[in-house]
């Protein structure tokens, strides 16, 4: 007898849709079978999707920004995951340059993150390295982890990595397998500006920085080797010009990462009277931009939300230097994403993702894997429903195609019917 069925689902596995049954045995699929077999618990989903559960790649929960941190803790953001039918999320360490502090950063992580709800991972972070970088790969390595970001901006905050260290870093992740992320715009054609409002975001933040910049590191990866993952890629002209002149290594050493925001949100909002609570790096970008994104959808590699979520009394500044930047929306990315772009999101933001990260595992709906997967019921509504510990949703009233019901990790509900289930996850 198993310890759970699901029956009557209509099962997303290799790219297609199938009704049948999914039977989980402890942490584990153990059979797929149109056949009704005895289980101690069973649900019948009456043709709603079942999916496998999702990754997103990119969070910033509890973030130290230095005067003000991100609002939603390891708890208050995993449990927005949950209901977002997502059952692991990689994060970041604080940046640091040299070994001894990398351990640090990460031992004050792993701290934060004791009380997740879901699987959870880190991705090292550098900046201006004060270190052998070959040594600083093999202690990240030591501890773990097998993803390293840098920033090509951000020199007034001492965050940025230039040329040459980022050319040694591509050589080291061919030698040691590793993926090397990047936030990815020019320095030198980002304005600061302490008069600067918030409505000046994309005066401060031009779209030439992110394509001039994402064509500068794809150069790099194509002369020296390596392997880069591009982070929260905004601009449709930026992804045009990557598969114009880059299309050899697109998402082959060069992965690219946008995030629902920038398919959904244009920087009209920005200029509206509430428009400090739309400020994000990189910016939103214009309908012309969002437009020409949607069209290069099957060039994009993953979806990450890059979730860095604040109070509306934390945003609510006029001028730009007095604003945090960053937004919310791990619960609601599949949403956004599946109305625009139906089966095609599914894999963008659970099998390329999980293979790119090595968890092979999970990622795919298939007898052995484990039991990872959520259930989504199709029907028209608005996002009115929200887990979040902050005080706003940049998405309310946004409409979607349906709802995440349920979802299982581990062989375990961490919601079911749409109530949460508290279950703690794993570093993995």
């Amino acid at each position: 007898m198993y310890d759970l069925r699901i029956l009557n689902g209509s099962v997303y596995r290799n790219g297609v849709f199938e009704k049948t049954n999914i039977y989980i045995q402890g942490d584990t699929i153990k059979e797929i079978s149109k056949e009704l077999l005895e289980a101690k618990d069973s649900i019948n989903v009456s043709d709603s999707l079942v999916l496998p559960a999702l990754i997103d790649p990119h969070v910033h929960f509890n973030l130290d920004l230095g005067r003000i941190r991100s609002r939603d803790d390891f708890l208050a953001g995993s449990i927005q995951a949950a209901f977002g039918g997502v059952t692991t999320i990689i994060d970041f360490l604080n940046p640091v340059d040299n070994i001894e502090d990398l351990q640090a950063a990460y031992d004050l992580r792993m701290t934060e993150a004791k009380n997740c709800c879901v699987d959870y991972q880190f991705h090292a972070t550098i900046k201006n390295p004060k270190c052998d970088l070959e040594e600083f790969v093999l202690k990240m390595k030591e501890l773990g982890m097998h993803s390293l970001k840098l920033f090509t901006t951000y020199s007034d905050s001492g965050r940025r990595t230039y040329d040459e260290d980022i050319i040694e870093l591509l050589k080291l992740s061919e030698k040691h397998h590793f993926l090397l992320l990047a936030h990815i715009e020019n320095d030198d054609l980002i304005t600061l500006d302490d008069e600067f409002t918030f409505r000046d975001l994309n005066r401060s933040r031009p779209n030439i920085s992110e394509t001039k910049e994402a064509l500068k590191l794809a150069s790099y990866v194509r002369d020296y080797g390596g392997y880069l993952y591009m982070v929260h890629l905004s601009s449709g002209y930026t992804i045009e010009k990557l598969k114009d002149q880059y299309g050899d290594i697109l998402n082959k050493r060069f992965f690219v990462e946008s995030c629902p925001h920038y398919f959904t949100l244009t920087s009209d909002e920005v200029q509206k009277d509430d428009g400090y609570l739309y400020t994000l790096a990189p910016p939103l970008r214009s309908k012309n931009e969002m437009c020409k994104l949607r069209d290069h959808f099957d060039d994009i590699y993953a979806i990450g939300t890059d979730h860095c979520a604040f109070f509306v009394d934390d945003k609510n500044h006029y001028l730009l230097k007095d604003i945090p930047l960053g937004i919310g929306g791990i619960e609601y990315s599949f949403d956004l994403m599946y109305k625009l772009f139906e089966k095609k999101t599914i894999d963008k933001m659970s099998k390329n993702l999980y293979t790119l990260y090595n968890m092979k595992d999970r990622g795919s709906i298939e007898v052995g894997k484990r039991a990872n997967l959520f259930v989504y019921d199709l029907m028209e509504n608005t996002i009115d429903d929200f887990h979040g510990f902050t005080d706003y949703s940049v998405y309310k009233g946004c409409l979607r195609k349906g709802r995440v019901i349920h979802t299982i990790h581990r062989g375990k509900f961490l919601v079911r019917n749409m109530n949460f289930q508290y279950y703690l996850g794993t570093k993995i």
